[in-house]
């Protein structure tokens, strides 16, 4: 027996080690995925204590795994736990423990864990089975493989049992090694199993480095709250079926991304929905209602799955036509309030549903005690416009998902967070099935709901509340007058125009502070914001673009073609936030009315060319 590899590790100051090496163990555990990308996860059965003698009790301290597991509810836990001890047991009759490995022993217990490794793609190579035994004294986590024999029992498969020891060294240097006790009879699949050179390169590099780089995460493990065996399993059956949509996909985004991520969204809700029908006694599959459907296919293969339900979005796409009269799909405009509530619906998905995203839990408690919410948020919205951040500790990121989740706490949900696993950065999704009140309590909950929404306005959006039917008080001091209104006759000036200082005397010092800190002061925010602002001569107007003269043909090359890349890159604000809409018809207008008419910057795709 001997080293499949080894990897000097320092650990400055001694702040990561030995925890850090267990972290790194636990994640191989868990997400093996991440360093052979051939799997495509583990399924923790179940995991607990051992005791160190063969002829010891197994003690009651067992612990079955969370979703990931196999049987769920208590029976399950139960059978895990039964399995797991007799496992142990006939473990320590087959082999001739501590040797060949390092010994086991000493203060302290061992902890094993039963695990099901599921293999990606299809045909789906078999799922291999391993019983993982972890010495913390000792420092060792040993992978004993398992078979089943023809009476129906597991035995241990001594050609492939390897174990990752880490060691002490002196001070600040500590080394991790593979070592196999039988590497003459080592049996590499490919998939499950890679070669030794794998094991003493590949994967010894990664758990030496996570060892003192592990960092928490600010987000949930992927697929937490489902069964990764079932959703493997799932979304193999699923990509299979409806792969042919990548080729007469009639789109211009990416076929594959968007096809193989909506197949991997509904192979998440269709394993949730199924878990809820088992929790609840239902028979009858849920329905749904998409809110911002894009292109349809996730509408279109639930509808497929038997689930009723439809999608609605503001702009037909071309791909609707190619579904036919089973998938339900409707070009509407959806404006949160209660004339578009769904009091019907089970589930509302609001599935990268961009303004749409902070209104989808609103919706959701307002349509029914019982109607659910599945959110996967993208752009950053909030109720009346783009979100604005308020903590620089964490990231855009990972603030905008607090806020959402802070949406579903408001209006009464139990929000629950995890991680899909589609092809897209922004992967993380909210999910509110259950309430945190009695039903009585509903108009409560409402106000409740109502006075969020309130404490969210801003003054650039003033307006926006009253095209949606909130009744806020407008307490932006005349900055944001409704152009076009006729104003009170002592107001007439301060509607056209307001002074640099009369503006900044309607702003608080702090908000003051604030701007110069963040933004270079209230004039460069202003002037930052030319699609809404113009100051001249030291005056704030709120721009007419009606006024505004159309490119001069005898403007430079160098800003005629500036002007050309950059049209319609982003969104209109008076599109989107004046009760009138944008005074241009949208030909005119150089911004885009609606997500649908906004291009990608040829700047950006120059410099990405350049790079």
């Amino acid at each position: 027996m001997g080293p499949v590899g080894t990897a000097a590790v320092r650990d400055p100051g001694g702040a990561a080690l030995p925890r850090g090496f267990w972290a790194a163990v636990r994640v191989w555990l868990e997400k093996p995925q991440v360093a052979n990308r051939r799997l495509s996860g583990a399924a923790l059965q179940a995991e607990g204590t051992v005791p160190l003698a063969e002829s010891g009790e197994i003690p009651p301290s067992f612990a079955t795994a969370g979703a990931g597991g196999g049987g769920g509810g208590q029976e399950g836990r139960a059978a895990g736990a039964a399995e797991l001890g007799r496992l142990w047991r006939e473990v320590r009759g087959q082999l001739p423990l501590p040797p060949p490995l390092t010994g086991w022993g000493g203060p302290g217990e061992l902890r094993a864990v039963l695990r099901t490794l599921l293999p990606r793609g299809r045909p789906a190579a078999p799922p291999a089975r391993e019983l993982v035994v972890q010495d913390v004294y000792n420092g060792t986590v040993t992978f004993l493989p398992l078979e089943e024999n023809s009476e129906g029992k597991y035995q241990v498969k001594k050609c492939n049992i390897y174990q990752i020891q880490l060691k002490h060294i002196k001070d600040e240097e500590w080394s991790v090694s593979v070592v196999a006790p039988f590497p003459e009879d080592w049996f590499s699949d490919g998939i499950v199993y890679p070669k030794l050179a794998w094991l003493g390169n590949e994967l010894l590099s990664k758990l030496a480095k996570w060892s003192v780089e592990q960092k928490p995460s600010e987000f949930k493990s992927t697929l937490s709250l489902i069964s990764v065996a079932k959703y493997s399993k799932v979304y193999q059956d699923l990509k299979e079926k409806y792969k042919e949509m990548v080729k007469v996909w009639p789109e211009v985004t990416d076929p594959e991304k968007f096809v193989y991520e909506d197949v991997a969204i509904a192979t998440y809700l269709l394993i949730l929905w199924e878990e809820e029908r088992k929790e609840k006694g239902l028979t009858k599959k849920q329905s749904f209602v998409d809110l911002g459907c894009g292109n349809g296919l996730l509408v279109h293969i639930l509808n497929n799955e038997g689930h009723s339900g439809r999608g609605i979005d503001v702009r037909r796409r071309k791909i609707w036509d190619m579904y036919g009269p089973e998938t339900h799909l409707e070009e509407a405009t959806i404006i949160p309030g209660d004339s578009h509530l769904f009091p019907d619906t089970d589930w509302l998905i609001g599935n990268h549903s961009d303004e749409l995203t902070p209104w989808i839990p609103v919706i959701a408690a307002r349509s029914s005690y019982s109607c659910c919410y599945f959110v996967l948020p993208c752009c950053f919205f909030d109720f009346h416009g783009k979100y604005s951040r308020r903590q620089s500790k964490k990231t855009q990121y990972r603030e905008y998902l607090d806020f959402v989740a802070q949406i579903g706490f408001v209006c009464g949900f139990r929000v629950e967070e995890d991680c899909l696993r589609i092809p897209s950065t922004k992967r993380v999704s909210f999910i509110g099935k259950s309430r945190t009140y009695p039903a009585a309590e509903h108009a409560l909950v409402d106000k409740q709901i109502t006075q969020f929404i309130n404490s969210r306005q801003t003054c650039a959006v003033a307006m926006w509340d009253r095209r949606v039917g909130f009744n806020h008080e407008d307490d932006c001091g005349g900055l944001c007058k409704e152009a076009g209104s006729e104003p009170h006759e002592d107001e007439t000036e301060t509607a056209e125009s307001l002074s640099l200082r009369e503006v900044a005397e309607h702003l608080d010092k702090e908000i003051l502070k604030k701007l110069k800190s963040e933004y270079g002061g209230l004039q460069t925010l202003l002037k930052n914001n030319h699609q809404v602002f113009e100051v001249l001569n030291g005056r704030v107007h709120i721009r007419d673009w009606r006024k505004e003269k159309p490119p001069s043909k005898t403007k430079p090359e160098v800003k005629r073609r500036l002007s050309a890349e950059a049209f319609k890159t982003r969104l209109c604000w008076f599109f989107i936030h004046h009760p009138d809409g944008c005074s241009l018809p949208s030909e005119a207008c150089p911004y885009a009315h609606g997500t649908e008419e906004l291009r990608q910057s040829q700047m950006i795709k120059k410099k990405k060319h350049i790079q």
